[in-house]
């Protein structure tokens, strides 16, 4: 795993130990980053059930000013760190190790919002349409927000959840994306 482009391009990323997590392949990462950016203009970007925080480290890679990583692994928290430190965005981050719906809480109670979210649960949980709906209550999503969703490629994520509308959906193997936008009215 390294970091594709932006500020850090290049950058070895260490995957979490052990199988008890599903790192994101570069593959599906560049696909996801061609879909939403490729590149940013600041922002803060949340990666929930960050792993490694592959995903996170690249959208501060390609400018986005910081980043929330959630895990409630601490194997994954601790490569989080490390990954971070060798990426040389430290300072840009705040990790916590917890489950996501608390976490989700307790960011509300510091009224953070995002502009980013990268949502990958692990596919067994089939949690993303909570998940998101949470967040929307909570008010945790800026009126620009894009949130991709990382899951199984047999699930079929719902069109549309809260005020969120599918925009894109690609499957690479076993994995599939979703992506979702603000509906328009909902601005």
């Amino acid at each position: 795993m390294r970091i594709i482009s932006g500020s850090a391009r290049g950058r070895a990323l260490k995957a979490v130990p052990g199988m008890s997590t599903r790192p994101t392949t570069d593959k599906v990462k560049e696909a996801v980053f061609s879909m939403i950016g490729p590149y940013f203009e600041g922002g803060s970007v949340l990666d929930l059930f960050a792993g490694s925080g592959g995903l996170g480290i690249e959208a501060l890679s390609r400018g986005m000013d910081k980043a929330v990583f959630i895990d409630i692994e601490k194997k994954s928290v601790d490569t989080v760190l490390l990954n971070l430190a060798a990426a040389g965005f430290k300072e840009q981050a705040e990790v916590y190790r917890n489950d996501a719906l608390k976490a989700l809480k307790l960011l509300a109670k510091r009224g953070m919002q995002f502009d980013l979210v990268f949502l990958d649960p692990p596919y067994k949980l089939k949690k993303i349409r909570e998940l998101i709906e949470t967040m929307e209550e909570l008010a945790l999503l800026r009126p620009e927000v894009i949130l991709v969703t990382e899951h199984d490629a047999s699930d079929v994520q719902e069109d549309s959840i809260g005020s969120l509308e599918q925009k894109r959906r690609a499957e690479y193997g076993d994995t599939a994306v979703t992506i979702y936008k603000r509906i328009e009215e909902h601005i």
